[in-house]
């Protein structure tokens, strides 16, 4: 995968910024110890968050100089480069298949405060109006919503509406490596931990900056196909595309399938779905890279369940 892509050319014409950085201030520290739930599982130092709420002012004083000194020496930890990677079945689909477990990788909470830290600052970066997941005043219901409308927009005018649900396979395994800091990590199975290796691509699963950072990728690699496509909404991996015009939606899928796999990623022909509102005529089966993608009558978006017909009958029957 690394050898057949356009990654490596990313950065060759990339500027950069020199901007005076301010240092760490304690309240920071206070603010990240405060987003951190108890109870969550240990990283390699077994060190639980509990014990850095404990020491209370004393955690304050000692993280703040350690994340000062990292600031300064721009150095991440050599101990912060190892974590747990435990594989976790999805509950479907065969045991026995390695694609259908999930990565998870139990870090230190002192890099996870660090993190707490940085995306308090990051997520004052404005990221694309498209993207719904995990932004600040934005959430899947507002996802939902949208597209609701949009389908019952076009239900009274009956007028068609076309909608792809692009699903992208391991999205967040597949991350581009320049965009990201390598790290090394040792895999727990059930026949002991492995030896660690270096792992080039992704991002690491319960990171507290893996879902901005994810976000910010997306909204880099698509970034000229988003201003073509103004009925686009994403929700961190969950894309979906809408156009009146089914040939549009085929052309403007063919544009993000090339964008995202150029750089790596992989769009799944199999979990990619069709489903058109108000059908006027049967057509033939949508295409991408002459493989049929199944047309479906209702598709589960964010967990809502979205027909074809645009009635919510489905949806208020589970819920009630």
């Amino acid at each position: 995968m690394n050898e057949e892509n356009e990654r490596g050319k990313r950065l060759d014409d990339v500027e950069t910024v020199n901007q005076e950085v301010q240092r760490i201030s304690k309240e920071e520290v206070r603010t990240a110890m405060k987003r951190v739930q108890n109870g969550k599982a240990v990283g390699p130092d077994d060190i639980p968050v509990e014990a850095w709420r404990c020491l209370e002012e004393m955690a304050v004083e000692f993280l703040t100089r350690l994340f000062n000194g990292i600031l300064e020496s721009e150095r991440m930890l050599e101990d912060w480069r190892r974590s747990v990677l435990v594989p976790i079945f999805k509950n479907k689909g065969d045991v026995l298949d390695c694609s259908n477990y999930r990565g998870v990788k139990l870090m230190r909470h002192s890099m996870k405060l660090w993190e707490r830290v940085v995306e308090a600052r990051l997520s004052e970066v404005m990221i694309s109006k498209q993207q719904y997941g995990f932004m600040p005043r934005r959430s899947n219901t507002d996802a939902m919503f949208a597209l609701r409308v949009l389908i019952e927009k076009y239900r009274k005018g009956q007028k068609e509406l076309n909608c792809v649900f692009v699903d992208l396979e391991k999205a967040y395994d597949r991350v581009p490596q320049e965009e990201l800091w390598y790290c090394m990590t040792v895999v727990r199975a059930v026949v002991g931990v492995t030896d660690a290796f270096k792992v080039e691509v992704g991002l690491h699963q319960r990171s507290a900056l893996s879902l901005f950072l994810f976000a910010m990728v997306m909204d880099s690699l698509t970034d000229k196909i988003r201003q073509e496509s103004s009925w686009t909404m994403m929700f961190a991996d969950d894309i979906v595309i809408c156009s009146d015009s089914r040939e549009q939606v085929e052309e403007t899928l063919e544009r993000w399938r090339y964008a995202l796999e150029r750089r790596g990623m992989k769009v799944s022909r199999n979990k990619t779905e069709y489903m058109c509102v108000n059908e006027r005529k049967v057509r033939g089966m949508m295409r991408m890279q002459g493989a049929e993608l199944e047309k479906v009558d209702e598709f589960k978006y964010l967990g809502s369940t979205v027909q074809s017909n645009g009635d919510c009958g489905r949806e208020v029957k589970k819920r009630v």
